[in-house]
């Protein structure tokens, strides 16, 4: 059973954006002739929605006693007590009251976020920072899994 999987999709005006990528290259290529607008019209808009699509295809999930964040796997032994973080407090956590130590996967378009401390003695990895849509239901799963 897996408690919890989260994709960190990219917003749809993100999509919109890598048309209008695609259409200036169409633009650009105007003055080459037909094929030319074409291919800038294709080429630009694939290239940006590879970079939308690599940019939301981040990952947050819990499986098998470990908490998986994007590229790193995190075993729940080494970690504390998850902290949900509304907004405000997410946005404190991502600026000001940031270390530069931690662990961070984050998104701007996402406004709530979990934060863990960290608490192997041995990494120098303070706490984890995860932009997440549903802090609680990640705080719920993580706590599920270190009771069973």
């Amino acid at each position: 059973m897996q408690p919890y999987e989260e994709r960190l999709t990219a917003p749809r005006s993100w999509w919109f954006i890598a048309v209008l990528v695609g259409i200036a290259m169409a633009l650009i290529m105007v003055p080459f002739g037909t094929l030319p607008i074409l291919g800038g019209l294709i080429g630009g808009a694939v290239v940006a929605g590879v970079v939308v699509s690599s940019y939301g295809s981040a990952r947050i999930r819990v499986v098998a006693g470990s908490l998986v964040a994007g590229d790193a796997k995190i075993p729940l032994t080494a970690l504390g007590t998850p902290e949900p973080l509304d907004a405000e407090e997410a946005r404190a956590w991502r600026s000001y009251k940031a270390d530069p130590r931690a662990f961070m996967l984050l998104r701007s378009y996402i406004p709530t976020a979990l934060r863990v401390e960290v608490t192997d003695p041995a990494d120098p990895t303070p706490y984890v920072y995860l932009s997440t849509r549903s802090p609680e239901r990640l705080a719920a799963a993580l706590a599920a899994v270190r009771a069973s």
